[in-house]
C-alpha cells in the first residue's frame, strides 16, 4: 500500500476488517480490578461487561506518547506515508498526544509523511471512517484522495445509541444521581447523537421495544440512499437486541451491508452492558 492507515481500538472494527485491510491499530488502555489490559488485545468486552453489571467501575487511559513516538519512528524509518485517524478529541486526549508526538518525530524525520485527523467520531462510527480510508489505501489511491474521503466521511456519519441503564452514564458523569435513578425507575431510555465529537443528549424514551423503532425513524428523517451504504451496529453485549435493530433497517431500507460487532473495552467502559448503537451517513458520497 502507498499510504498506511493508523486507527486506535475506539474504532470497534472487527479483527477480520483489521486484518483484511492491514489497518495498524493501536490499543487504548483499560484498568480493571487493578490490572492494565490492552484493548482489542489482552481483555475480551464481556470481560468488562461482566465486571459492570458487578458493580466495578473499569477506567480507561490514553494512548501512551511513547506507544506513539515508537510507532511513527518505525514508519518514518521504513518510508512509509501514514494517516493516523484519531478517535474524537472532545472524548479523549489521544488526539493531542498523536499531534505532539507527530511533531517529535519530524523534527528527526523532516521527510516522513504522517497526516493526522480528528474524526470527532466514536465505535463504529469512527470505524466507518477509518475502513473507508483503509479499502482507498488498499487501492493504492493516493495519499490526498483518501484524506479527501476520510474527512467526508467523518463530516457525514450519524451517532444514534441509546444505553441500557443510566447508571452507567451516572458514573462517567453524564447525567445526575436524581436523574438516573428516576429514569431506571420509569423506564426511560435516553437517546444520544455525537456533534462535533461530544455525546449530545437527543430525547428520551419510554420502554425498550420503542427505542429501536425511534432509531429506525431518525435514520430515515436524516439519511438517504441507504441501498449504497454499509450500516454499523455495535453493541453493548447485547447482540440479540443489535440483530433486532439490524432486522428493522434491513426490512426498511435494504442496505448495501449492515456491520454488527461488539462495542470494545475501552467504549465499553463508560456506556456499559446494553448499548446499542446505529451509524450511517446523512448524505453518501457520490
Amino acid at each position: 500500500m502507498n499510504v498506511q492507515i493508523i486507527a486506535d481500538s475506539a474504532c470497534d472494527l472487527p479483527n477480520s476488517i483489521i486484518e483484511q485491510y492491514g489497518i495498524k491499530r493501536v490499543p487504548i488502555t483499560v484498568h480493571l480490578n487493578d490490572t492494565d489490559y490492552l484493548d482489542a488485545e489482552t481483555i475480551d468486552p464481556k470481560q468488562v461487561y461482566d465486571a459492570m453489571r458487578d458493580g466495578k467501575a473499569p477506567k480507561t487511559s490514553q494512548v501512551s506518547p511513547q506507544t506513539f513516538k515508537d510507532l511513527f519512528e518505525a514508519y518514518a524509518q521504513a518510508g512509509q506515508s501514514c494517516i493516523y485517524l484519531a478517535f474524537s478529541s472532545e472524548l479523549s486526549g489521544t488526539y493531542q498526544t498523536a499531534k505532539m508526538m507527530q511533531q517529535e518525530v519530524l523534527e528527526q524525520y523532516p521527510d516522513f509523511n504522517l497526516h493526522i485527523m480528528d474524526t470527532h467520531c466514536a465505535s463504529l462510527g469512527y470505524g466507518l471512517v477509518v475502513l473507508e480510508a483503509a479499502k482507498m489505501a488498499q487501492s493504492n489511491h493516493s495519499l490526498d484522495t483518501i484524506l479527501e474521503v476520510a474527512t467526508y466521511y467523518k463530516d457525514h456519519v450519524e451517532h444514534i445509541f441509546t444505553v441500557d441503564d443510566l447508571e452507567y452514564l451516572k458514573r462517567g458523569g453524564r447525567v445526575s444521581k436524581t436523574a438516573a435513578f428516576v429514569g431506571t425507575m420509569l423506564k426511560i431510555k435516553p437517546l444520544l447523537h455525537v456533534e462535533d465529537g461530544k455525546l449530545i443528549p437527543l430525547e428520551k424514551i419510554r420502554g425498550s421495544k420503542k427505542v429501536l423503532n425511534r432509531m429506525v425513524d431518525i435514520m430515515k428523517e436524516r439519511g438517504e440512499d441507504f441501498s449504497q451504504q454499509t450500516i454499523a451496529i455495535s453493541h453493548g453485549d447485547d447482540v440479540k437486541r443489535a440483530e433486532q435493530l439490524s432486522t428493522i433497517i434491513q426490512n426498511t431500507f435494504q442496505p448495501k451491508e449492515i456491520i454488527i460487532h461488539t462495542i470494545g473495552s475501552a467504549i465499553g467502559a463508560h456506556s456499559g452492558p446494553g448499548t446499542i448503537a446505529l451509524f450511517f451517513l446523512n448524505k453518501p458520497m457520490k
